[in-house]
């Protein structure tokens, strides 16, 4: 697209451009092997010899000397023009995205990996119509020996610690815009290049303000992406069943170390999470010997999306040497990194949502900011909650930082234990959340709105692995020893205390809400509560984690029943009593041919759309090992109906 003619405060820096490309390519073969000698030995001689050689006939003969700083300063910029022009193009970190619309308005985001100077978001007929970015430097992305990014394929290659990236956020707000008119848009970020300022642009896309109600809309229900196997070819089937979305709802997890900005943006092995929503991905994706490459989706470039914080989004301690890794599984108590490190910092001594937070621009409540929200899209009320706890190794080993327990060498130093599987931010009853959620469900906006859902992380009601322990507070049990120091430090999570299901579930069904989303255990599976309430698990999208139905138990440890209660931990079904639902179109098949009221399975891939102008929420499966074969809508049900 460039370069073109602008208005007038753009006049000077495409005129640069244009002289440069027009010129580069005639003068190139002339001046090319004499300047990068040049430059590579004695310029100035060079550069002498070649002004000499040009004749010109402005009404002056060169007497060996340099009498023309037109002249000079012709030789300069083609000569720079030629040097430069053989530096590798800078390209855009990500497409734009949409984010945070209102009825007039939407926000654009993109990244870079340079500062650059204008960013502009360009739209309307014939892009005339210019909004200018706000750029801020993303705080806490690095790269560490398990990145995989650039040069780095193997551990360690690159890097050997964590290290500090430069990555710039580009936020343009379009504003005037019509409801239900969806208009072209590109972006496009300014880099000086030498003498040059080029313009960077994107491909054009489209965008709209926020629909209003009566608006049918197609909305992806999806979570916990992680750059695992099978997310590419998940949103590349969504885009080709169903086409454009209006929107998409993610809950949670979108990559597995949020501050590793490879995840995010350009992991080598070609699916990290941008790529995957915007069909820039390239995953290679092999089964029974056949390997297909997978783009994923072009959708966030034309849709907006909402994100609800997963344990993936979260980092603890700030600041270790060792790895990222290291780093994400050292949360703490915020009331223990209190005690410990005192009241400063405290994103940097227990644990952090920052990068999620400076990545998404999302919408926000008094209380909790970006991690707890309530917004209206279309006819649907979405209500996002923080409810995810820290996943810890169900392990008894007496070396483990467990669930269940303390690792034996650190029991005299509490700086270094891991306090169980703590949960993140409080949702029990007369928490701020809670009593925000309570405020919220009895709000207008919630109970006149047509579809009423609920968006969590952290499953209500699953077959899944990751729903035991209960949610709950961990209980923590200390024997000392004859000299009073701890001699074991044991964990254990009452079933009666879960707070999804003693205090949130109670909740929602009083305030009639019609969906909870939720994620975590890489499964489908959904359900219905007494009162009507829709329970959806749709996580089945890059991999699974295992669903535990009769007769398959749970994998859990030898848990002596001396110290815990077992009751505690259900090792088969939903831990809260309720039955599955067996899909009602095309349910995938046991090993004895009879229907499963799951799916599970690190080879069928499944996304979730729902349609408000039906009310239908219908879900689709493929299976990767056999790729020419088509997507196929396996359970169909709909809000608002008996």
């Amino acid at each position: 697209m460039y370069p073109q003619w602008q208005p007038w405060n753009f006049l000077w820096n495409d005129f640069r451009n244009t002289f440069r490309n027009t010129f580069r390519n005639t003068v190139q073969n002339a001046f090319q092997n004499a300047f990068r000698s040049a430059f590579r030995s004695i310029f100035w001689n060079s550069l002498r010899n070649t002004c000499r050689s040009i004749q010109w006939k402005a009404g002056w003969r060169s007497t060996g000397q340099w009498r023309s700083p037109l002249l000079i300063l012709l030789v300069l910029t083609l000569t720079y023009g030629c040097v430069v022009a053989n530096r590798p193009a800078a390209t855009l970190l990500t497409d734009p995205f949409l984010q945070l619309p209102t009825p007039t308005s939407v926000r654009v985001v993109w990244f870079t990996e340079f500062e650059g100077g204008e960013h502009r978001v360009e739209y309307g007929d014939g892009f005339q119509q210019r909004a200018i970015a706000t750029t801020t430097k993303l705080s806490r992305v690095r790269e560490d020996q398990r990145s995989r990014v650039g040069q780095q394929t193997e551990p360690g290659q690159v890097y050997q610690q964590p290290t500090p990236r430069d990555i710039w956020r580009h936020e343009a707000e379009v504003t005037g815009l019509t409801p239900g008119q969806r208009i072209p848009y590109r972006v496009a970020s300014l880099r000086a290049n030498g003498l040059f300022t080029r313009a960077i642009a994107s491909r054009p896309f489209t965008l709209a303000p926020l629909p209003p109600p009566g608006t049918p809309l197609k909305i992806l229900l999806t979570s916990d992406h992680q750059s695992m196997p099978m997310t590419a070819t998940n949103l590349q089937k969504v885009v080709e069943t169903v086409g454009q979305v209006d929107a998409v709802f993610l809950a949670g997890d979108t990559v597995n170390i949020p501050d590793r900005a490879s995840e995010w943006f350009d992991d080598n092995r070609g699916g990290a999470f941008f790529p995957c929503l915007q069909g820039r991905a390239s995953y290679s994706l092999e089964r029974n010997g056949t390997t297909r490459v997978y783009t994923g989706g072009e959708i966030i470039q034309h849709a907006p999306m909402y994100v609800a914080i997963g344990n993936h989004e979260i980092m603890g301690r700030y600041g270790r040497l060792d790895s990222l890794n290291g780093e994400f599984e050292d949360a703490i108590p915020r009331d223990v990194a209190l005690r410990l490190y005192g009241p400063n910092g405290l994103n940097n001594t227990a644990f952090s949502t920052d990068t999620y937070e400076e990545i998404f621009s999302l919408p926000q409540s008094p209380e909790g900011g970006e991690t707890y929200y309530a917004t209206t899209i279309g006819d649907v009320r979405l209500v996002s909650l923080f409810a995810t706890n820290l996943w810890r190794v169900p392990s008894l080993d007496p070396s483990a930082k467990g669930r269940f327990r303390e690792p034996e060498a650190k029991l005299n130093s509490r700086e270094d234990w891991g306090y169980g599987q703590i949960i993140f931010e409080p949702i029990r009853k007369g928490s701020p959340q809670y009593n925000w959620l309570k405020q919220e469900l009895s709000s207008p906006e919630f109970r006149q709105a047509r579809y009423k859902i609920v968006m969590l992380h952290h499953p209500t009601h699953t077959l899944g692995d990751n729903v035991v322990p209960p949610y709950t507070d961990p209980i923590r049990v200390v024997e000392r020893n004859a000299e009073g120091s701890p001699a074991v430090v044991r964990y254990d999570y009452p079933k009666s205390d879960d707070y999804l299901l003693k205090d949130v579930m109670p909740l929602l069904e009083a305030a009639q809400a019609q969906l909870v989303l939720y994620g975590h255990s890489h499964v489908w599976n959904r359900f219905r509560s007494p009162a009507g309430l829709h329970l959806l698990e749709t996580s089945n999208v890059g991999n699974t984690y295992g669903a535990y139905w009769k007769p398959q138990p749970r994998k859990l440890p030898d848990l002596n029943p001396q110290f815990y209660n077992l009751e505690n931990y259900v090792t088969a079904g939903d831990p809260g009593g309720l039955e599955p639902i067996t899909p009602t179109l095309a349910p995938v098949t046991g090993d004895d041919g009879q229907p499963l009221p799951f799916l599970s399975s690190n080879d069928i891939t499944a996304f979730t759309i729902f349609d408000t102008g039906t009310g239908t929420i219908s879900s689709y499966r493929f299976d990767t090992r056999t790729p020419d074969a088509p997507v196929v809508k396996f359970d169909e049900f709909q809000l608002g109906v008996g």
